[in-house]
């Protein structure tokens, strides 16, 4: 999979790291900044860039950080075809993808330590939508709810 990263000013310190270990899994990263440590990139510049690779099919899936992840799940959830998630813990990592077609993990660089984020990372890109027929039907109704705003 190829795996669309991006972090704020916040996020920067755990970016690198976090690529590091997308590309220890077997997985290409499409770097989607920010490449320096600047104030003022802000987490919805991000969760932009992110959503964007993923719905031009740049990229499979994303990775945002920010400083709490709530901010970047929530801009990130603003375009059609991005189901964004804030986890801090590797079953939601990996449920949010098997039950519920997740797509974009947030993390809270702020929140979770280096380690923790990295067990999220590996539990996101391990999990598989399920295609089980409930959690399809689920996904249909929330992609109904996309195209009817």
């Amino acid at each position: 999979m190829r795996i669309a990263v991006a972090a704020d000013h916040a996020g920067f310190p755990l970016k690198e790291r976090m690529m590091d270990v997308i590309r220890a899994a077997g997985h290409e990263v499409l770097d989607c900044g920010a490449k320096e440590l600047v104030p003022g990139d802000d987490y919805p510049d991000s969760a932009e860039r992110v959503a964007m690779a993923i719905r031009e099919g740049r990229a499979d899936r994303g990775l945002l950080l920010c400083g709490s992840g709530v901010g970047a799940s929530v801009a990130a959830n603003k375009f059609n075809g991005i189901r964004a998630a804030l986890c801090h813990d590797t079953f939601s990592a990996h449920q949010g993808v098997e039950d519920d077609s997740m797509n974009v993990l947030c993390l809270g660089a702020r929140v979770v330590g280096p380690s923790l984020a990295e067990e999220l990372v590996v539990a996101f890109l391990r999990a598989r939508f399920s295609e089980a027929e409930r959690h399809v039907r689920r996904l249909a109704k929330v992609i109904g709810f996309e195209q009817r705003s």
